[in-house]
């Protein structure tokens, strides 16, 4: 069985944008072309969007926590309380709004801040706060929102009765915006209840008359019309009652209050058999209506003021067995409430992938008396007290998972010490092939030549084999010419070993640039080599000094969280078992009620079927009597 979809519309119209609209007012740090600076509050809103709240939620404070949406620091706390708002945390959401109004934030976001806190407070029922955070409101509010903000007020003046206070609040907002239909209907309601009995019905009627282009007005029409037909009633205007019962559609909501109106309104006027008609219709629906129950001792009572004695018994007869079956019905979906198996049946039949404030009850669970449960799921109470009982599944999933984690966890610690054990030796092993020494003494050897060829300046430090061969001949000759045989030609030799000496001299000086890049380049090269083997050697030891501390640090954590985690789940174990038993308190005690109504109907019928006995006993003595007295004459 489906639940009609604008049973739900009003609070997911309230908070499909209410949170994400009072993030985005909130501060002038919103990139105008929808770019975010801070990709860790982008995530935030992906997870959001995604309809995934508590991740969402989860997600921003770890990013606060490490600094990652400063800039996004105001709408971003903004879009936290709000997301705490929506689960009814409106204590921790009054203290981050009042912590954001003492650092300065501007008046638009505090007004918007205090309005959302008023509304959640007031659908939580919670009507001190709610007008103390309403009264917190300044001056800058957004014009969408004052039409809001009126009807708040005047919805927590009419909590506590005072309807002329009500209709005062709503007379000065029907003044500004007066096609808000939601006014003038509460300000015809107000003005009923505080006595104007006139000038609130003419608003109704208006409504009552009204194009209704969609479900919600429609509905609004009919609860106008069915109003303004039982203050007739209770005024004795029978026949503006019939009028305005008369627009109601036969399968809207409010059908069975209207029908059951237009049988009163013809017994007003005496016409009982006028009021058979609706109620007879009435009498074909589901019992699960207060108005269904009046309608089967309203048509016997009928049958009896029409003389219809007979079909009047009999009527008051079907009625009982009705009620008593009934009933027998309610206590079989007591018994059923109390089993355990509404709330878990309701949970499973409406899916949700997370806690949140848009899940709700569209489809009735596969029960014996189903259509009991359609009363009770209409309270608002109870939505709230099973949002709540879902809340606590989905934590105690979400610690049981994360317990899961943590074994997880401890295994993958537990593989990277076993791995951290099994590769140390090789790592080790590889550390030492690499010898620093050798890299040492060749640096050393390179920054000696270096400075040998740098002080030099002829290049002879940087000749290669040849040209070392050619200077120790050079220098040989050289020797051998300091006491030539007599022989030789000593000029002449003399002439060619200072030739081949100045070529050598030319040549070297050719090729010092080109090898004193060479060398310096080595030397950065063994500098560099001899670095990365210093580094290598460092981290090797610092992590055989780190790591297993790191390792007793990240089990430590891990043996700490754990037994937080079980007690968590043992504490949201016991709320949850608490919180359905309070689930099913407030089922039973509406279905109670409800036997309760049917105990008084079911007396008032056989009150009713004695009276007719009573009745035709007496008539019966009656004509006994009167024939008695023929016969003696």
């Amino acid at each position: 069985m489906r639940l009609a979809p604008y049973v739900h519309k009003f609070t997911q119209r309230f908070t499909a944008g209410a949170l994400l609209a009072l993030a985005c007012a909130s501060s002038p740090q919103a990139a105008p072309n929808g770019e975010i600076p801070d990709p860790h509050y982008g995530d935030t809103l992906f997870q959001y969007f995604q309809d995934r709240y508590f991740t969402a939620a989860t997600t921003l404070m770890v990013s606060q926590h490490f600094g990652r949406v400063s800039k996004h620091s105001e709408e971003a706390e903004v879009l936290r309380g709000g997301i705490l708002l929506s689960y009814g945390l409106h204590r921790e959401a009054g203290d981050i709004f009042e912590r954001l109004i003492a650092m300065g934030a501007t008046p638009p976001t505090q007004d918007r801040a205090w309005f959302y806190l008023a509304k959640i407070r007031y659908q939580r029922g919670y009507l001190p706060e709610a007008e103390n955070a309403l009264a917190r409101i300044g001056t800058s509010l957004s014009p969408e929102l004052q039409e809001e903000r009126g009807l708040l007020q005047a919805q927590l003046h009419m909590a506590r009765g005072n309807y002329a206070a009500a209709a005062t609040v709503l007379a000065a907002l029907e003044k500004t915006a007066p096609d808000a239909r939601y006014v003038r209907y509460n300000l015809g309601v107000a003005l009923i209840k505080s006595g104007d009995a006139a000038k609130g019905s003419a608003l109704l009627n208006g409504l009552g008359v009204a194009y209704a282009e969609n479900e919600e007005f429609r509905s609004m029409r009919d609860r106008a019309n069915v109003a303004l037909g039982f203050a007739a009633l209770a005024d004795s205007q029978a026949p503006a009652a019939r009028n305005y019962l008369e627009r109601v559609r036969l399968k809207g909501m409010q059908a069975n209050k209207a029908l059951l109106g237009l049988g009163w309104a013809a017994t007003t006027q005496k016409e009982f058999a006028r009021a058979l008609t609706p109620w007879l219709e009435l009498a074909d629906r589901d019992l699960d209506d207060t108005a269904v129950l009046e309608a089967y001792i309203a048509i016997p009572y009928a049958y009896a003021e029409l003389g219809a004695y007979g079909q009047s018994a009999e009527r008051y007869q079907q009625a009982i067995a009705t009620f008593e079956r009934e009933d027998k019905a309610l206590n079989e979906s007591i018994a059923e409430i109390r089993a355990g198996k509404l709330q878990n049946a309701l949970v499973s039949s409406n899916p949700g992938e997370e806690m949140g404030w848009f899940w709700s009850v569209r489809d009735l669970p596969v029960m014996p008396h189903a259509r009991h449960l359609a009363h009770v799921l209409a309270q608002h109470e109870f939505q709230e007290a099973l949002k709540n009982y879902r809340d606590l599944q989905f934590l105690t999933g979400n610690l049981q998972t994360w317990r899961d984690k943590l074994g997880t966890f401890d295994d993958m610690l537990a593989s990277r010490r076993k791995a951290f054990t099994q590769k140390l030796p090789d790592v080790q092993t590889s550390a030492a092939s690499l010898q620093t020494e050798p890299l040492r003494a060749r640096h050393a050897a390179l920054t000696l030549l270096m400075q040998q060829a740098q002080s030099a300046a002829d290049g002879v430090a940087f000749a290669d084999t040849r040209q070392v061969a050619l200077l120790q001949r050079i220098s040989s000759v050289k020797s051998a010419l300091q006491n030539p045989p007599a022989e030789i030609d000593f000029a002449s030799a003399q002439q060619r070993a200072r030739l081949a000496e100045g070529v050598l001299a030319w040549e070297l000086a050719q090729a010092y640039p080109q090898r004193s890049w060479e060398v310096q380049r080595d030397l950065q090269a063994t500098q560099d080599a001899l670095e990365q083997a210093q580094r290598l050697d460092a981290a090797l030891r610092q992590a055989q000094r780190d790591e297993p501390a790191r390792f007793d640090a990240f089990g430590a954590r891990i043996n700490a969280i754990s037994p937080v985690l079980q007690a968590e789940i043992t504490r949201v174990h016991k709320l949850t078992q608490e919180q359905a038993l309070a689930l099913q308190d407030i089922a039973i005690t509406a279905l109670r009620l409800q036997q309760e109504q049917l105990a008084q109907y079911t007396t008032q019928a056989r009150f009713a079927v004695a009276q007719l006995y009573d009745r035709g006993t007496a008539q019966r003595q009656d004509a006994s009597t009167t024939a008695e007295a023929n016969r003696a004459r």
